[in-house]
């Protein structure tokens, strides 16, 4: 839809400035046994499991993916094509719009001949940070350690005919009349189901649901004004990205808005506003999520994590996952969202985690998950 691709394009141009804004000579630190924050450079030998994960990383960065090819341990196992799609991002997906800005590393375990590391790569996309983390593996062979890079197997889905008996809503206008007048069409009725206003780390964070109660599609955005003691607007801020903003017929989405500086012991109240406008939509492609449950990650951080099936025919490009958390009485406490930084390719899952923060985990009752996505030539 074109609407949403206007969004998309405006978060990626965003995110691009970032990018050329960034130092390009922010460089990995490590922690642990190895910590600091000083420049790491290229080192021409790997001669600790730490050179070898920096020199790994620091080809990566600069984007040599054949010098980055070379720090394996395991090249007969590791396609290099794969390693460079899997680490460049391919098909239009939110990781070919990032960059390796900088990694954290961890030593976990050596021998003298083997060597596990933690590290977490921090990239800078087209729509905010994002974290990896992957346990390495390091050999020693001789005066030099590299990596043995972890081998995912590589699963394909057959050819095969996908079947299109998807719902689709198109809009048709009626040319302008001769003195300049146009029909209007009345917009679809969308209702804020809930709001919940808590604070959060010194902010305050307004969130809920909507739905579309209409039988046509809608493009939906809330809005909040927070109203101070005195009877006067604080501050003004939109759902933006957090929100699912075409809602087909009878499709609730989860919203969240930040307001980071506003405590909510300055707020008397918090006013409302939904603006809807009527666009034309499909219901293809159907995104499935499976296996979906509230786990602790290797960071120690409490995460819902899942799968994404794609079951239609088409690539996907960026999905985004949008979540709101419920606790025992079915209020909203939580909405959290995440980017997948990889395409979800038709009829193949791909995993997501979304965070959620410590103190709401042991709250969590129930939750529900609602994906957005954008694909490239849709309109």
């Amino acid at each position: 839809m074109k609407t949403v691709g206007s969004i998309l394009v405006l978060l990626v141009t965003a995110g691009l400035v970032a990018l050329g804004l960034a130092q390009p000579g922010r460089s990995g630190t490590t922690v642990g046994t190895d910590s600091g924050t000083a420049l790491v450079v290229a080192k021409s030998e790997s001669s600790t499991p730490t050179q070898a994960v920096n020199n790994l990383f620091i080809a990566l960065r600069s984007r040599d993916w054949s010098a980055a090819y070379s720090q394996l341990a395991n090249p007969a196992q590791v396609d290099a094509a794969q390693f460079t799609k899997e680490m460049a991002g391919g098909d239009g997906s939110l990781r070919s719009l990032s960059t390796l800005a900088a990694w954290d590393l961890t030593p976990l375990h050596d021998t003298g001949s083997e060597a596990q590391m933690r590290a977490v790569l921090h990239w800078s996309t087209a729509v905010g940070p994002m974290d990896d983390v992957h346990d390495l593996t390091l050999l020693h062979s001789g005066d030099t350690w590299k990596v043995a890079w972890p081998v995912a197997p590589q699963a394909q889905a057959p050819a095969q005919v996908i079947a299109v008996n998807y719902l689709r809503w198109d809009l048709v206008t009626p040319p302008a009349k001769a003195d300049g007048g146009a029909q209007n069409i009345d917009a679809p009725r969308v209702r804020i189901l809930s709001m919940n206003a808590i604070d959060y780390q010194g902010g305050t964070i307004v969130m809920g649901e909507v739905v579309n109660e209409d039988t046509i599609p809608a493009f939906v955005n809330v809005n909040a004004a927070l109203i101070g003691k005195g009877g006067e607007t604080i501050d003004e801020e939109s759902s933006f990205d957090k929100i699912a903003h075409v809602l087909l017929p009878k499709q609730v989405s989860p919203y969240r808005i930040d307001f980071r500086t506003i405590a909510l012991q300055d707020v008397k109240n918090v006013h409302m506003d939904i603006n809807v406008t009527l666009v034309p939509a499909s219901a293809d492609p159907v995104i499935g999520v499976m296996d979906q449950k509230q786990e602790i990650n290797a960071l120690g951080k409490t995460v819902l994590s899942g799968s994404l099936f794609n079951e239609s025919g088409q690539t996907i490009n960026v999905p985004h996952v949008i979540v709101s958390f419920y606790d025992g009485s079915g209020k909203v406490i939580w909405v959290s969202d995440g980017y997948v930084p990889r395409a979800l390719y038709p009829q193949m899952p791909e995993p997501f985690t979304v965070d959620v923060p410590a103190q709401v985990a042991p709250l969590v009752k129930n939750y529900h998950v609602v994906v957005n996505q954008y694909s490239i030539g849709k309109s």
